[in-house]
């Protein structure tokens, strides 16, 4: 980490046009949160921006959908969203929204720089998907079509949500309007494109070098392999970075600040990010600082989370845009994650696979400990560099067996078995011991895996810490000195020992658990921590000092977690097994309907020439040399048929003497496997496989006939 005065921190600004799941969670909020909330430990001059994205098509898409104006989408979501973020504990200095007179002036303001400079944007007219029927010209989310890259019926002329792929709306097979679902006409309009393409150069340098402008300014070792590749991808592609469009003809957005751009917005890829630098100035204004201090002072540190699917916006085309005004710093690193899917299948709202993040705060409402429980769970499997998995038997596992018990466990221990010997007081203390020593070793991989964004490893060496206190407890075993010396010294030292541990995970854990850390301050009775305490802790472990001196009063002990496989209290796993039985739920009506499709179409003159006729088994055999074959004769009241059917492997031929049947019997003969089949018996099939007869609904003569 570098020594900069201050830190810039933002989360990629969520659409205010629904709720959020958690593999939004897991991507860009808690990791920004863990590495904030680290950096204030260390004392540091930190701001964390984040807020509604209110803009753009999706957001006049889901109005038109619902009936009600874009005003009332963003209220609603800005709301939502903002609440659950806060009960998460994800502690944003300010969460702004799009749609703010500030980022409207802060936007135009940033366009009118850049037109006005010359060189950065051209001006184009071309032809652009129209609706005829609503009378509109149709961004790029008001077109779905074929991905020409996959196959994906239902891509959108921005980007194919099943492969990934950034498409623009002309590349689509068979596009349409989400509006009328008419195939929409070419009709010319005029826009601004801002030059990406100037910025290849230094753009390719920046990534690959960490160079801007001759000068080192970002190790690229510390940037993800997955957000490097992906933007040299862009940069070293076939046709390279080209000119992207930074208006559009939409009701919705911020008016282009130019005369004759009447009825035209900005792009919603151009202002978004920009709402970094608005959120960054109301705060700033809030807060009695200088915004310009967070954004244009080379002493601070820009960093961006986000997911994958943002990579290309915030390491090319908002650096191209930072770089053309001139007068901001660039990011750091963007360290963002790749995705988490749920239960080994992506998040579908429309399917109700998966989970929402104030669904979650809603239905485990009486869950002790909810909020730190997700938490550590999305932490302990996060998608790093690769995608993965949220499961809840993972959940339930890494809760018990971790968080209660190792954390739980080891921090208890050491509270009952200090009030039990002491009083609650801690005992004399020796704070060059040995544990104490390999504690702070562990505490400098702690802070190296977080500075690297490695907060799975930060998390694990974090565990590593709390076991290191479990084992040395264990093997002094104070409970058996005790026994033997109730004034024992060793007791003493290893119950002193053991609370300064305790005092060091309640520091650490605070950026993973803040509300497990304020728990496990009150169970040693310490303030809450603050800004500035990892780095006091780091002090006094550097030179030996005593973390909570001899005489401390502790607090009364008190159950840190409560488990959820819990054979006495059953009330938290049925919380889990609501979930997994609600996505059961899913799986089978899925499978319920997962029947053959319908077959072409036929007139009535077609079924009329079915001669379907009720008939009753008389005998049953099997087929030599065919395991699914059975050769039957049929009654049908006219004559005796002899049919052969391939229900072997479903019944015995035995068992169905005197089956009452449908048959079809003008089908054509047949000669299967030596024996012509005058008929073919009706039958149904179930998902399984499983064969059924279709017979009349009560006892009926033979040869009557199915109309």
């Amino acid at each position: 980490m570098t020594n900069k005065k201050r830190y810039t921190v933002t989360s990629a600004l969520p659409y205010a046009n629904g709720a959020l799941h958690l593999g939004h969670l897991a991507g860009a909020y808690l990791p920004a949160d863990i590495y904030v909330r680290y950096l204030r430990l260390l004392g540091k001059d930190v701001v964390f921006v984040c807020g509604s994205d209110e803009h753009g098509a999706a957001i006049t898409i889901r109005a038109k959908k619902e009936g009600i104006s874009p005003r009332d989408i963003i209220d609603k979501y800005h709301s939502l969203n903002k609440e659950t973020f806060e009960r998460l504990g994800i502690s944003f200095d300010i969460y702004h929204r799009t749609s703010a007179a500030l980022h409207h002036e802060t936007s135009q303001e940033f366009f009118k720089l850049l037109y006005d400079k010359g060189g950065e944007f051209e001006e184009r007219t071309n032809e652009q998907y129209y609706d005829a029927e609503f009378n509109q010209f149709l961004a790029d989310r008001y077109i779905v079509g074929t991905c020409p890259k996959c196959a994906h019926e239902e891509a959108y002329g921005d980007q194919c949500e099943n492969c990934g792929s950034t498409l623009s709306p002309r590349e689509l097979i068979n596009p349409r309007s989400t509006l009328s679902g008419n195939t929409p006409e070419l009709k010319e309009t005029t826009h601004w494109f801002f030059k990406l393409d100037k910025h290849a150069d230094w753009l390719r340098e920046w990534v690959k070098e960490g160079t801007l402008e001759g000068a080192q300014h970002h190790d690229p070792k510390t940037w993800k392999n997955h957000v490097t590749g992906q933007c040299l991808s862009w940069l070293d592609g076939e046709d390279g970075l080209q000119p992207r469009a930074i208006t559009r003809d939409l009701d919705w957005g911020i008016p282009v600040p130019l005369e004759g751009a009447e009825g035209k917005v900005l792009y919603v890829w151009f202002d978004a990010p920009i709402g970094y630098i608005s959120a960054t100035k109301q705060w700033a204004k809030d807060n009695g600082k200088d915004w310009k201090d967070y954004w244009q002072s080379e002493d601070t540190e820009l960093v961006h989370f986000i997911g994958k699917d943002n990579i290309v916006f915030h390491c090319i085309v908002f650096p191209a845009m930072l770089k053309a005004h001139g007068d901001y710093i660039l990011p750091v690193n963007v360290p963002a994650n790749q995705f988490l899917n749920f239960e080994g299948r992506k998040f579908s709202k429309s399917k109700g696979w998966g989970i929402e993040q104030h669904q979650y705060l809603e239905e485990f409402k009486d869950f002790p400990n909810k909020e730190d429980a997700l938490r550590y769970t999305l932490i302990r499997n996060a998608p790093e560099n690769k995608d993965s998995d949220f499961k809840w038997d993972e959940f339930v596992d890494f809760h018990d067996n971790e968080l209660v018990g190792n954390l739980g466990n080891f921090i208890n221990r050491v509270v009952v078995l200090t009030n039990k010997y002491y009083e609650g007081v801690v005992p004399q203390v020796n704070s060059d011991s040995q544990v104490l020593k390999d504690a702070f070793a562990l505490v400098q991989t702690f802070q190296k895996n977080v500075e690297a964004f490695k907060f799975r490893d930060a998390l694990q060496t974090f565990l590593e810490l709390s076991s290191l206190g479990n084992t040395y407890l264990q093997d002094v075993s104070p409970w058996k000195v005790w026994k033997e010396d109730p004034e024992s010294l060793e007791v003493k030292e290893c119950l002193s020992n053991c609370i300064q541990i305790v005092t060091i995970l309640s520091v650490l854990c605070e950026p993973f658990i803040p509300f497990s850390s304020e728990k496990i301050r009150s169970l040693i009775n310490l303030p809450k921590v603050e800004n500035g305490d990892l780095q006091k802790l780091l002090n006094q472990l550097q030179n030996k000092e005593t973390l909570i001196s001899e005489g401390h009063q502790l607090g009364e002990p008190e159950l840190l977690f409560a488990k959820i496989n819990d054979r006495k209290d059953a009330s938290r796993m049925q919380l889990i097994e609501k979930q997994k039985q609600h996505l059961e739920d899913i799986l089978a009506a899925e499978k319920a309907n997962d029947r053959a499709p319908i077959k072409p179409e036929i007139t009535y003159d077609d079924f009329v020439k079915l001669d379907v006729r009720t008939g009753t088994i008389l005998t049953a055999e099997k087929v030599e040399k065919a395991d699914k074959l059975l050769k039957l004769t049929v009654d049908i009241g006219l004559e005796v048929r002899t049919v052969v059917s391939g229900i072997a492997k479903h019944y015995k031929p035995e068992d169905i003497i005197g089956q009452q049947v449908l048959l079809l019997a003008n089908l054509a003969p047949r000669k299967l496997r030596g024996v012509m089949s005058q008929g073919m018996i009706l039958m149904a099939e179930d998902e399984n496989g499983k064969l059924v007869f279709v017979q009349p609904g009560e006892t009926w003569g033979n040869g009557h006939q199915v109309s």
